[in-house]
């Protein structure tokens, strides 16, 4: 297994308050919970039609509101395909100086095997995933 961090900056007119509750807690079809929702639990979540996927599993990282950052892995659906056995994400908002926002994000692929995952194939998955 390989593991490679890839980190990026969007910027928004959407203040991160906002921003941060429209990613966390919103934009799901529904949303099944296995365990008590603490770090570690999984979370299923269904989209609704339109989206790249129907569904992607996720394991609980931290989530703090108090500086609007929250840490999660990507374990099953979406974009893992047969050569990404997991990928985490660690997100915050910060307030950009525009009175928007900027979303810092540090992003981990665990690959497969000996597979090397390019820079390339990281920007199109970023692309699909927005």
């Amino acid at each position: 297994m390989g593991v490679v961090t890839y980190e990026f900056e969007v910027t928004s007119p959407v203040a991160p308050t906002r921003l941060f509750k429209a990613f966390v807690l919103e934009g799901a079809k529904s949303v099944e919970l296995e365990d008590d929702g603490k770090p570690g639990s999984i979370v299923k979540i269904n989209f609704v039609e339109g989206l790249p996927f129907q569904y992607l599993k996720h394991m609980i990282g931290r989530h703090y509101e108090n500086n609007l950052s929250y840490s999660y892995s990507l374990i099953e659906g979406g974009p893992l395909g047969d050569k990404l056995e997991k990928i985490s994400y660690e997100n915050q908002f910060v307030a950009a100086a525009s009175g928007g926002s900027v979303c810092k994000s540090s992003i981990k692929f665990y690959t497969v095997g000996d597979y090397i995952i390019t820079e390339h194939e990281i920007k199109a998955l970023i692309q699909r995933m927005r």
